[in-house]
Formats: structure tokens, C-alpha cells, sequence
């Protein structure tokens, strides 16, 4: 199953949210300063590819460092990102095919403003002591 909704997801939006962070990361890789930014965006963006089967849990240890890239990175690029999320899933929630990507789509929308202290790790693979914050 968790196959089948990652196909229709590529094919359906993924792409593009994909292509999104990964011009981002590219972006943000061109200046040294932003270096983490585009490392972030390129983890976003593969877990934008395929969504179903992973969760985010909070990173251990994730501390002050993650505060300030998180406010970093919603200024210059996570607002745009979540605006894009929140189009793409406009856009499938028309369909009824469509619903649950849209539903996943809304639910990526926290990690896309605030990726630095959390890890996307496979649903199967979530070891004792991680704590879900969603998964898809």
C-alpha cells in the first residue's frame, strides 16, 4: 500500500515539491553560511519524493544551535516551501484520489518550517526512546 500512495504522490505533486528543495538547497549551498540550510533542504526534499512509510521523531540532543537555524531557515526559505505544501494540497484535496496526499502534505508542513532537531527515519526502523511527531 505504502507503495502505491508513493507512486501516486510522485506523480501527483512530488515531484514538484521535490524539484522546490532542491533548488532551495542548491540555493542555499552557494553561500557558506547557508550551507546547513541546503543540507536540510536536501533531506526535505528526499523525503518529499517518498513520503509514505517514514516519520519524523525528534533529533537527541537537538539543543540552541537548532532554535536559531530553525528561525533562520523559516525566513529565508521554509515559508515558501510551506506555502508550496499548502498549494499542492489545494490543488489535490479537489480529487478524491487526491485527499490523502493532501493530507500528507499538510502534515509535512511543521517539519517544512522547522527541520533542524528532527530526524526522518522508516516507520518500521523507530526505535525505543524515539518520539513520533507524525508519520505518513
Amino acid at each position: 500500500m505504502r507503495a502505491i500512495l508513493n507512486i501516486i504522490w510522485l506523480l501527483f505533486g512530488g515531484i514538484w515539491l521535490a524539484l522546490g528543495y532542491f533548488l532551495f538547497g542548491a540555493l542555499a549551498c552557494l553561500l557558506i553560511i547557508t550551507i546547513p540550510a541546503g543540507v536540510a533542504s536536501f533531506r526535505m526534499g528526499a523525503y518529499a519524493l517518498w513520503p509514505f512509510g517514514k516519520t519524523v521523531v525528534n533529533k537527541p540532543g537537538a539543543g540552541a544551535g537548532s532554535a536559531f537555524l530553525n528561525a533562520m531557515w523559516f525566513v529565508i526559505g521554509g515559508l515558501w516551501l510551506a506555502i508550496g505544501h499548502l498549494t499542492t494540497a489545494a490543488a489535490q484535496a479537489i480529487t478524491i484520489v487526491g485527499i490523502p496526499l493532501a493530507i500528507a502534505n499538510l502534515k509535512m508542513i511543521p517539519v517544512t518550517c522547522f527541520p533542524f532537531g528532527k530526524q526522518i527515519v522508516d516507520s518500521d526502523a523507530i526505535e525505543p526512546g524515539m518520539q513520533p511527531i507524525f508519520t505518513i
